[in-house]
């Protein structure tokens, strides 16, 4: 198996079980129509299948209308150029291409099935895909080598009547080429006057220097090269894809090449460029190093040489990532929306103004929470979209669609584009990507120490190199070293150069100073100093909260080895409740991202607990970059039936009217009024403006019951109880959580404990 990368932070055995558990790959099938009834059977199968059988029969153009095809993409590869790997057949494509389809997904709603051809033989493979190709809506051709992908995607757009897109050449092509326009404006430069350097002349790189040329670049200032060096006019051995872009240039190598150069395009392999060419070439250099999963030479390396340099890469750590997923989920979306028989030129070049131009707007506040600490604005550290901008999904499709229908391959062209635009606004719920978010506000903040109390437990020591791994800030593990080296090396971790931090309470040279202080917080409250000293040397609770309280950490996750509320009892012998303390779960399910409280904390909470409750969790859904809208839920539906439980949030209703609060609530109701606008149109009077994203509980049992009920039935994504309203940022996981589960609560406590410094 390959080696991991120094910036993985998973481990070889965590991206198979991955793979693996709980079933395996990455897909599966779900009806879109009910099948609960005879009846069902009947419409789905024989003998109603046969109406539309009939009518497709007659004019196959309605297979559009009555079967998936209209939103169905194949992904079809032979596994000759596995991302960085090479030729290793098409079985083991397979991972791959179950990936892209994931991708298509969940970034444009668009369903996706991968196919993998077992043969090597161009030919061979244009024959199979023409043969099935009409089945789907578009084909996406993925990881097969150069030369061989410029003649099956040739042909295949000849032979299909459908879109035929090569991802590995035109997917970076549009990116890398929307970076460019923006790249060359932030330098004060002009496309028809800059001199574009391309290291690497295969798939990826002709189709990116192809797109650029027709954006303005002049084919005159381009050089390019290969591992024979440039690729000049007569030179021999030069295939015909490569003589296409072939120049009249005296350069023979890179270096000369570089000199003077205002844009060099890496599309090679690391250490490719060096920092002498860096330092060689014009003013404002724009670099874009794309080879993954090393560039062609790093950022930091760029920045020693020429700190006027804008710099971009294909990796999501670095700024302006050249990432295809900004590119390929979308022009499919255009395409298939508008039934376009193929993806042509014009497509491409909308698809990367549209990018560019998208990066020049305002970033609206859910885009810049995940880089918390600066406000994105277009410049130099963000030339390209970040791939998870809820925005793509209906500001590229609609340009992509258009040059469809103005160049004349747009089956069924859109009449209202505005209204095709607010259909894809509600195509896909951005939500999905929260712990995206979460995790890049997190990176962009100073770096924060997280205790992780119970250091000694394998699951938690994989769990601080993975938060390690991943930049989200630096590990405390608490317990004795040699243990804890013991477990990592078993399994086959070696963080020594890592930066985690080892503590062993007992021996730390801040016991005694954290005695003293805890005996002074609790010496009235019953215990004795030995008493307190007993809990700082033996209870890994106590020594991180208190570490955290002393500002020797930013924050703490623990719960592993111990119940909820015990953990929670010794940490708050050590910290203070800010305001209100509440428990929040968040729920994503089908679309919907919702918040519920209080799932861990208030047991029978007052008509007073409920309206703070409801006050907290609201402030803390604004602070995830939500606009708030909260619904107290009951068994009741407006006094009817009445009770005694149903009377108390009529009360927290009356107390937050009297506040004056300045978001948007209502109850009492059951979850259909607070989910369904069909079902809300009995009730006028209501003040929901949209469907409720906060659910207020009136007991922690219904909260707790039905968070668990619907993450047991595998309807929904529940992450937490997210513990907020302490001094300092805590997260308590369930008893025996994964490293998953681990990782996101040190990840929300870190992000917690931002929030709380900007407050």
């Amino acid at each position: 198996m390959p080696h991991s990368t120094d910036k993985q932070f998973f481990t070889e055995d965590e991206a198979l079980d991955f793979h693996r558990l709980p079933r395996p790959g990455k897909l599966a099938v779900q009806p879109t129509k009910p099948m609960a009834t005879q009846r069902d059977l009947s419409l789905a199968y024989s003998p109603g299948v046969a109406v539309p059988v009939l009518a497709i029969a007659k004019d196959e153009d309605l297979a559009y209308d009555y079967t998936s095809k209209g939103n169905m993409v194949a992904v079809i590869s032979n596994g000759t150029a596995i991302l960085g790997l090479g030729n290793l057949g098409a079985m083991a494509s397979k991972p791959v291409m179950e990936g892209k389809s994931v991708l298509f997904k969940r970034f444009a709603d668009v369903d996706s099935f991968d196919v993998e051809v077992q043969t090597t033989d161009p030919e061979e493979f244009v024959t199979v895909v023409k043969n099935i190709g009409a089945t789907w809506g578009g084909i996406n051709l993925e990881d097969i080598k150069s030369p061989e992908c410029f003649v099956i995607e040739s042909q295949l757009q000849d032979l299909l009547d459908v879109p035929v897109f090569h991802d590995d050449q035109h997917g970076t092509a549009i990116i890398s080429t929307a970076g460019l326009i923006n790249a060359v404006e932030i330098a004060g430069k002009k496309l028809e006057d800059v001199k574009v350097v391309l290291v690497g002349a295969g798939a990826a790189g002709l189709s990116s220097i192809g797109l650029m040329k027709s954006v303005g670049v002049r084919a005159e200032n381009t050089v390019i090269i290969d591992r024979d060096g440039v690729v000049y006019k007569g030179r021999d051995n030069v295939d015909q894809w490569k003589a296409a872009h072939a120049t009249d240039t005296p350069l023979r190598t890179l270096e000369e090449a570089m000199v003077g150069a205002d844009v060099v395009l890496g599309l090679a392999a690391k250490g490719a460029i060096t920092k002498e060419m860096v330092a060689s070439m014009a003013p404002r250099p724009i670099i874009f190093a794309m080879a993954n999963p090393d560039p062609e030479i790093t950022p930091e390396d760029v920045k020693s040489v020429r700190d006027d340099a804008i710099i971009a890469t294909g990796r999501s750590d670095y700024a302006n990532q050249v990432n295809n997923v900004l590119g390929f989920p979308y022009i499919f979306r255009g395409a298939l929306d508008v039934r376009a028989r193929q993806v042509n030129h014009e497509m491409k070049v909308a698809c990367a103004r549209a990018l560019a131009q998208l990066a020049r707007e305002d970033v609206p506040d859910e885009v810049a929470i995940a880089y918390r600490g600066r406000k994105l604005k277009f410049g130099p550290e963000y030339i390209i979209p970040t791939p998870f901008d809820p925005r793509l999904i209906w500001y590229i499709p609609p340009f992509v669609a258009q040059a469809a229908m103005d160049t004349g391959v747009a089956r069924k062209p859109i009449e209202d584009m505005e209204a095709y635009r607010t259909e894809l606004r509600q195509r896909v719920d951005p939500s999905a990507a929260l712990m995206q978010k979460i995790s890049s506000a997190v990176r962009a903040e100073p770096n924060k120490r997280v205790v992780f109390a119970e250091g000694e437990e394998p699951q938690v020591i994989r769990a601080a190199y993975g938060f390690k791994q991943g930049n989200l800030g630096t590990p405390i593990l608490i317990g004795r070293e040699e243990l804890i080296r013991q477990n990592a090396a078993e399994a086959g971790l070696n963080f020594d150069d890592l930066g985690i931090e080892i503590t062993n309470a007992k021996v730390s040279h801040k016991n005694q100073e954290y005695t003293d202080w805890l005996f002074e917080r609790l010496q009235r409250r019953g215990y004795l100093r030995r008493d307190v000293q007993r809990m700082i040397n033996q209870d890994r609770n106590y020594f991180g909260a208190t570490m955290c309280a002393h500002g020797d950490a930013d924050c703490m996750v623990t719960g592993v080895t111990r119940n909820f509320n015990m953990a929670l009892r010794e940490v708050r012998r050590v910290l203070d409740v800010t305001d209100r303390m509440i428990g929040m779960s968040i729920v994503l399910a089908k679309g919907r991202t919702l918040f519920v409280a209080d799932t861990s904390i208030h047991e029978l909470p007052t008509a007073e607990d409920l309206a703070e409750i409801a006050v907290k969790a609201a402030n803390t859904v604004r602070k995830l970059g939500r606009q708030p809208r909260v619904a107290f839920l009951s068994y009741s539906t407006f006094g009817n039936p009445p009770g005694d439980r149903s009377e108390k949030v009529r009360d927290a209703i009356r107390i937050l009217d009297s506040m004056g609060v300045d978001f948007e609530y209502e109850g009492e109701m059951p979850p259909e009024l607070a989910l369904n606008p069909e079902a809300r149109a009995n009730y006028p009077f209501m003040r929901l403006s949209k469907d409720a994203n906060v659910l207020v509980m009136p007991a922690i049992h219904s909260a707790a019951i039905s968070t668990q009920l619907v993450q047991a039935l595998g309807a929904a994504t529940v992450i937490g109880p997210i513990l907020v309203g302490l001094e300092k940022s805590v997260q308590i996981v369930p008893l025996g959580a994964s490293v998953t589960e681990i990782i996101t609560a040190a990840t929300f406590a870190a992000y917690e404990e931002s929030v709380v410094e900007e407050d």
